[in-house]
């Protein structure tokens, strides 16, 4: 039974220099890479309806209303990522999105934006026009697609943003002549209309008259990209004045919460693409929505605030914390009901304060939807596409508060660590070739490659190291690192720096390893049964992995065998006390007989608990370990 438990522990150690970066370009990257796979089959943003909850099969599209300003917001997610990398693969996104767009302004043959369009050949356009009968359905027969109508003020916000976005941080010839062309065709139309968004039937589904904001902040995106086409001086002269108020209707309640998003796309393109003397009334009316959504937990309105107002310490450390705590949401709209086990004010669904990120009710965009909002979702069969991560973060890289080269914890990617954790270093052309430590005690140099921690006190040491490779570097955090910011620094043999990042060190950061290396899923566990009659000790893991996927294997509880599980994870060890550590099961408490080293593996930690007889018949469920008042990452067991 010994060899098992050794198998555990060495898989463990293995898993986390075959561990993908968390909280970081990785996430970012394949959220995108799915996104074109899954999200865009016509052109445009929509999410895919799975045939169960745990099913890959799509059997239909939903959302198509707000495909318009959901690919707004991707062409300007790209954009951003464009930027930074340089990638090839961000240029054709961005040339797909405006491509998408451009679509939905030829579609309606009068360059009225379209909220989305579908061919008419299509499999699931019988089900997509009766989910939006109540816009309005159109046909192009010429072209072979339906087109949904009853275009909103939204839908025309999202697509602006993209554009002046894009246009900024794309200097692809043609991609600019593409945005020149297509935000001077929406806007003419827009202005040749009064502002009154019409139908092809001449009714109107929505007027930008009052909305002094979204007029001058679509004026500024076509004065930028057409400025020879677009004098604003009368249009400046005449609305700037009405800009604040809008804004302070909008921050008495919180009452339909995505209006916030709105003002926040578009004051970002107003307050800095004007130059004028009007550019105080402007940042006026930011500093309204500012004041109401700041305490609020949102790491985009974050974003646009460090872009409009410069660095913040606090509020930009707050935000790569709640994209790491992004990654920890499913990607499902499965239903969330938190009444009654949080505290409501003002109604029964209506949290006091802000619910933590990972908790909160499933989104199409996690940041335009109330952080109070205490139940919604649906069924788990509709797949987010992930925007509400990936424009926040290559906006965060942009700006600076995102890293290239990051330090994570090991175990759940949190860029939160402790003295004496494991933890992970990414970067690019870190060593020559990927080596793994091949004894114990570690050493600090491996392959030529050192890291050297920095603490706050301003007291360097080196890092014990488990591996190397050209992109990530294992090592443990150094006994004695002091509490707060500390600075991690990757050399090599020539005492060159490879690597710099920055990481947060806490007293606990808790995190528990599973099995597929994500941070996510099923725990790496040990199950203990202790016989009675006659005395006999058995261990066995709680999970099976085949093909790169892993399951929960059920624990049986018997009727009289006491069952403990042994959890290894990392940023335990340093707990206050056992009292301060608690686990749960499924929302039940259990007892926790053990959180300390592990013994035998430099950094990885241990944590016991009995199993009650109580929670026969759990079935799968989440179990959370909570360490002086820090939880570790959410994993999953199974209980007969």
């Amino acid at each position: 039974m010994r060899n098992c438990k050794k198998r555990l522990l060495v898989t463990l150690l293995l898993a986390t220099t075959l561990r993908p970066a968390e909280g970081s370009e990785a996430d970012a990257l394949a959220i995108s890479a799915n996104i074109r796979a899954r999200h865009m089959p016509y052109g445009t943003v929509l999410d895919p309806i799975l045939a169960a909850p745990a099913s890959q099969k799509i059997v239909s599209y939903t959302r198509c209303g707000d495909s318009a300003i959901w690919t707004g917001h991707y062409l300007a997610a790209e954009a951003f990522r464009y930027k930074v990398t340089g990638s090839p693969d961000a240029l054709a996104n961005v040339k797909a999105a405006i491509a998408g767009i451009k679509s939905l302004a030829d579609v309606t043959g009068i360059n009225l934006l379209a909220r989305c369009l579908v061919p008419m050949s299509s499999p699931y356009a019988q089900n997509i026009t009766q989910e939006e009968q109540s816009n309005g359905i159109y046909r192009n027969d010429s072209a072979g697609f339906y087109w949904v109508g009853n275009t909103s003020r939204d839908q025309y916000s999202g697509v602006f943003f993209g554009l002046g976005v894009a246009f900024d941080m794309v200097g692809d010839a043609s991609v600019r002549s593409s945005i020149n062309d297509l935000a001077t065709r929406l806007l003419d139309y827009l202005r040749s209309k009064n502002w009154i968004v019409r139908m092809p039937d001449g009714s109107a589904s929505t007027s930008f008259i009052g909305r002094a904001d979204q007029q001058l902040s679509f004026l500024e995106v076509g004065h930028e990209v057409n400025s020879s086409h677009y004098d604003l001086t009368l249009d400046k002269t005449l609305l700037s004045v009405e800009v604040p108020v809008p804004i302070g209707l909008d921050v008495i309640s919180n009452d339909s919460y995505f209006k916030f998003n709105l003002d926040a796309i578009n004051l970002y393109n107003l307050v800095r693409l004007d130059s004028s003397v009007f550019n105080g009334i402007y940042t006026q009316a930011y500093g309204i929505l500012w004041r109401h959504v700041k305490d609020q937990q949102n790491a985009f309105f974050n974003m646009i605030d460090r872009a409009l107002e410069g660095p913040d310490a606090a509020r930009d450390a707050a935000t790569v914390a709640m994209l790491d705590q992004w990654l920890q949401r499913p990607r499902r709209d499965f239903t969330v009901d938190l009444r009654g086990k949080l505290p409501s004010c003002n109604s029964l669904d209506e949290a006091c304060n802000p619910i933590p990120i990972p908790l909160r009710v499933p989104a199409t965009f996690l940041w335009e939807q109330s952080p109070f909002q205490l139940d919604g979702g649906g069924t788990g069969v509709v797949e987010n596409a992930g925007i509400d991560y990936i424009l926040p973060f290559w906006m965060a890289r942009f700006y600076g508060i995102e890293s290239a080269a990051s330090v994570v914890s090991a175990a759940t990617g949190s860029t939160s660590v402790s003295a004496e954790s494991i933890a992970s270093f990414y970067g690019s052309k870190l060593a020559g070739a990927a080596l793994g430590a091949s004894s114990t005690p570690l050493t600090t140099t491996l392959g030529g490659i050192s890291m050297q921690v920095q603490d706050s006190a301003g007291v360097t040491r080196p890092a014990p190291l488990f591996y190397v490779s050209p992109g990530q570097i294992n090592f443990e955090v150094p006994a004695g690192t002091a509490l707060g910011q500390a600075k991690f620094t990757a050399v090599d043999s020539s005492n060159l720096v490879v690597g710099s990042s920055t990481a947060n060190v806490q007293n606990v950061a808790p995190g528990l390893f599973t099995a597929d290396a994500s941070g996510k899923g099923v725990a790496a566990a040990l199950v203990i049964r202790v016989g009675v009659n006659p005395p006999q000790q058995t261990i066995a893991p709680i999970f099976q992995c085949s093909n790169g996927t892993c399951a929960a294997v059920p624990i049986s509880l018997g009727v009289d065998t006491p069952t403990y599980l042994s959890l290894y994870g990392t940023g335990i060890r340093n707990r206050s006390s056992l009292g301060n550590v608690s686990v749960t099961i499924n929302g039940v408490g259990v007892p926790v007989l053990f959180a300390g080293p592990q013994g035998s593996y430099t950094g990885l930690d241990q944590v016991n608990v009995a199993v009650p007889l109580s929670l026969r018949g759990t079935g799968e469920a989440d179990l959370i370990v909570t360490a002086d008042g820090q939880a570790a990452n959410t994993v999953r067991v199974s209980i007969q």
